[in-house]
């Protein structure tokens, strides 16, 4: 019987010490690996979101859905914690329970106790343990809990500046876009503005945004659920505005390089396709169609109206449908499994910025 529960800790301790080695300091998320705390966070965020889903008012609903990611975060730390502690409990009893207490007796209560005293590294000395093994399980679990405590303490601090680094460019859009930001808005304000050779600089810098979302994101699947300050902000929004711009210029707009667009297009995609296979696959019907054909038309005439020629014709309808397919299924993937909304192509009348709102 203790063989039996010795080799239940040991295994406990060795899957949970992968669990936290492949999720912590293992960056490659290209393939699927094997991650037992990756199922628990996985229902747990289903259930919170669709609990999120009944709220009516935006704003609660915005603030619920904005614990969640913290929250999971912290409650893999207690996860990985409790398992250790418990699986070198047992495997202290599996030794034979030769440890000193004042009471004489060694309970498995007791050596949970011990076994949380000595992986905090707290040891208040009221228990010692008697054996060689005891003792070698003893040095083992304080080492283990040390290098635990300080990859959490590392692993914050890089956590947090990557989404700071993301959350500051998606507040910039807010200027270039509005909020929620839509294609529309963002070219037609650089056609009001004669600012349109400004475009390639735009999405250039928003290239590079989406690869370090692509691979911070990849790395830290949890940064995904973080959710913006803004309740009409999110990096899926962000994402998807990048790609339908890129869109247009690549149908093409009068006086406009293609090579930027073609540059963040491909790497805005990238980024959607990998980040949405961490959450599901796209479906391969259904879908709301985000520009049917009337809505492409006063796409076409707002933009013309503030100096802005998108190119027209069949072919250039055909291509503009053949480049959102290539990115849309991915979105939707994302949008409804973070519940985060996609952005229109054009804005709503009344829409202002944050900037113009905020109190």
């Amino acid at each position: 019987m203790r063989l039996l529960v010795s080799f239940i800790g040991l295994v406990l301790v060795l899957l949970t010490l992968w669990d936290v080695f492949s999720v912590m300091v293992v960056t490659r998320r290209a393939t699927r690996q094997l991650q037992l705390s990756s199922l628990l966070i996985s229902v747990f965020r289903r259930l919170y979101i669709g609990v999120g889903r009944f709220l009516q008012d935006r704003s609660q609903r915005e603030n619920f859905l904005g614990i969640l990611g913290p929250l999971l975060l912290f409650v893999r730390f207690a996860l990985w914690a409790v398992v250790l502690m418990v699986a070198f409990g047992l495997l202290q009893w599996g030794a034979g329970e030769r440890i000193a207490s004042p009471d004489g007796a060694a309970s498995f209560g007791t050596l949970l106790y011990y076994s949380g005293t000595t992986f905090f590294t707290v040891g208040l000395g009221d228990l010692a343990p008697l054996d060689v093994w005891p003792r070698a399980l003893n040095i083992l679990e304080a080492a283990t809990g040390f290098m635990f405590l300080g990859l959490v303490i590392s692993y914050l601090p890089t956590f947090y500046a990557d989404f700071a680094r993301r959350e500051a460019r998606i507040s910039q859009l807010d200027a270039w876009a509005s909020s929620p930001p839509t294609a529309g808005e963002l070219l037609g304000r650089l056609g009001r503005e004669q600012a349109l050779p400004s475009l390639d600089g735009f999405l250039a810098d928003w290239e590079t945004w989406s690869a370090d979302v692509m691979e911070s994101h990849l790395s830290y699947p949890i940064l995904a659920l973080f959710r913006s300050q803004h309740e009409d902000q999110s990096w899926v929004s962000a994402l998807a505005t990048v790609l339908d711009v890129s869109a247009l210029v690549l149908v093409g707009i009068e006086g406009v390089n293609p090579r930027a667009a073609r540059l963040a297009f491909a790497m805005a995609r990238h980024a959607a396709v990998d980040l949405s296979q961490v959450f599901g696959r796209p479906r391969r019907e259904g879908g709301v169609d985000r520009l049917p054909a009337i809505e492409l038309a006063r796409l076409r005439s707002s933009l013309s109206a503030q100096g802005i020629r998108l190119a027209t014709g069949q072919a250039a309808d055909a291509r503009l449908f053949e480049l959102r397919a290539m990115y849309e299924p991915y979105l939707f993937v994302l949008s409804e499994r973070l519940f985060m909304p996609l952005p229109k192509w054009l804005p709503a009348a009344d829409a202002r910025d944050n900037w113009q709102r905020t109190a």
